[in-house]
């Protein structure tokens, strides 16, 4: 981890990055940042020391309920969606279409119910608006109405954050109410790899940061393609960039609250195109937790996207490996997490529900192995072999730990095979289907009717 941060180090004081807006460069030079003859911004090792000092820890992303709220301090790891796919898989017809405005409101209303998923950013694209405004106000609403849970969005144009902060001052009841707990953040893809700031992005960023809106700095390279090939260069790159940020975000408000998003992807170099189910992936996204826990800032990344194209035992792989990895290095948000397949491609509705298994398995795994008087003492082992029955089953002990010490999952199916064979021989993709039209059918908006008559008088609203 050293390492990689001396390199970042001299990534940033010797290449530097290209392309940051005038208001960035005012921004970061009187800071301490130099522009140089080439127009890069570089960065000397005492500024960004000096900065990652000022930078904001243990921030608490909130929810519209305080029960959902974040806190992203160390070992606080947290599961959610996220992502901008162009498709919605249906696994029965194997068909991929068109999302919908409607489509992003279902997947909200299903994250809501399901009790391992603790976020929820935009995981689809809604393409029945032509309009990039309205695109952007649709995203904010239909995830706001169909969860109370912390949200992330992103803007297609600086331009379109104002009228978007109009929106959530309605819901919040009211600016003060708003900065007191903003339940929305901006996902910000605020570089292009390599080491170039993304312009329009930036000042996106910049609005938002005036808006009272938490950041997430999204450095997405691809190793092998926007990013080196070698996993720990891929690390150093994102780490660089996202440092980057870092000095961006406290050059304009010092101390905002910013997640430090180390986004690496992989590329399967046989063919160059994303793979982001593999080993590798699972190994930069848990290298990226580790390198946000050295600095101890709030961290987030990606994990537990599928290259499968349907819900399948490969999918199951891919979720699990990368997801659980992910927990135990100590991930604070881990993005796309459930219901993404072809490689970020696709989103799947019965992926998202069965993906919620899944997360609960990890999660028990993160929580460790609890060593206290309790879970060590001897004294049920004596009474148990000592004249008693020889077995476990029915003490005091084992019937205590049934809720605190395991997990059940909802879907998995743990019968014997004559229970199964009895059982009509039930199919885990079926009984998932069952699951999600149950959970939309129970599913209740989660605004006012007053407030949703408000919204939709003053904005146009697609759903």
């Amino acid at each position: 981890m050293k390492r990689i941060h001396e390199a970042a180090l001299d990534t940033l004081e010797e290449i530097g990055l290209a392309n940051a807006p005038p208001s960035g460069v005012e921004a970061m030079t009187a800071a301490g940042a130099r522009q140089d003859a080439d127009g890069r911004l570089r960065f000397s090792r005492a500024l960004v020391e000096d900065i990652l000092a000022k930078a904001a820890r243990s921030i608490t992303l909130y929810g519209r309920d305080p029960k959902f709220d974040l806190h992203l301090e160390e070992n606080c790891v947290h599961y959610g969606t996220a992502g901008a796919a162009v498709h919605v898989v249906d696994p029965f017809t194997k068909e991929y279409r068109d999302p919908s405005t409607s489509d992003l409101y279902d997947a909200a209303r299903l994250v809501q119910n399901l009790d391992n998923i603790h976020f929820f950013q935009r995981p689809m694209v809604c393409r029945d608006i032509d309009d990039n405004l309205e695109l952007d106000l649709n995203t904010i609403y239909a995830c706001v109405a169909g969860t109370k849970k912390h949200i992330g969005t992103s803007f297609s144009h600086p331009d379109n954050v104002d009228p978007a902060t109009k929106m959530i001052h309605m819901l919040a009841g009211g600016e003060s109410e708003w900065r007191a707990r903003p339940f929305i953040s901006n996902t910000n893809c605020f570089v292009v790899p390599p080491m170039k700031f993304a312009e329009e992005s930036c000042l996106v960023m910049e609005r938002c940061i005036h808006a009272g809106m938490p950041v997430l700095l999204l450095s997405a390279g691809q190793a092998g393609a926007t990013a080196p090939a070698p996993i720990a260069t891929a690390i150093v790159q994102a780490v660089a960039e996202c440092l980057a940020g870092v000095v961006y975000v406290n050059s304009v408000v010092e101390g905002h609250p910013a997640v430090f998003g180390t986004w690496p992807f992989v590329s399967d170099l046989r063919t160059g195109a994303m793979s982001g189910g593999s080993a590798e992936q699972a190994l930069l996204t848990a290298g990226c937790a580790q390198m946000h826990r050295f600095y101890g800032l709030p961290g987030g990344a990606a994990g537990g996207m599928a290259d499968s194209k349907l819900p399948d035992i490969q999918t199951g792989w891919e979720q699990g490996i990368c997801n659980v990895m992910a927990g135990l290095a100590g991930l604070n948000m881990v993005y796309e997490s459930v219901g993404m397949q072809a490689s970020l491609l696709g989103f799947c509705f019965e992926s998202l529900v069965l993906g919620d298994d899944i997360i609960g398995q990890a999660l028990r795994c993160v929580r460790g192995i609890e060593v206290n008087e309790d879970t060590v003492s001897i004294e049920t082992m004596r009474q148990v072999c000592l004249g008693g029955p020889g077995h476990y089953l029915g003490s005091d002990q084992t019937l205590s730990m049934m809720q605190t010490e395991y997990t059940y999952p909802v879907l998995g199916n743990r019968m014997s095979p004559k229970e199964w064979d009895e059982a009509q021989k039930p199919e885990i993709l079926t009984e998932t289907r069952v699951r999600v039209d149950r959970l939309l059918s129970e599913a209740r908006i989660q605004v006012t009717d007053d407030m949703d008559r408000k919204i939709r008088s003053e904005f146009r609203i697609h759903f």
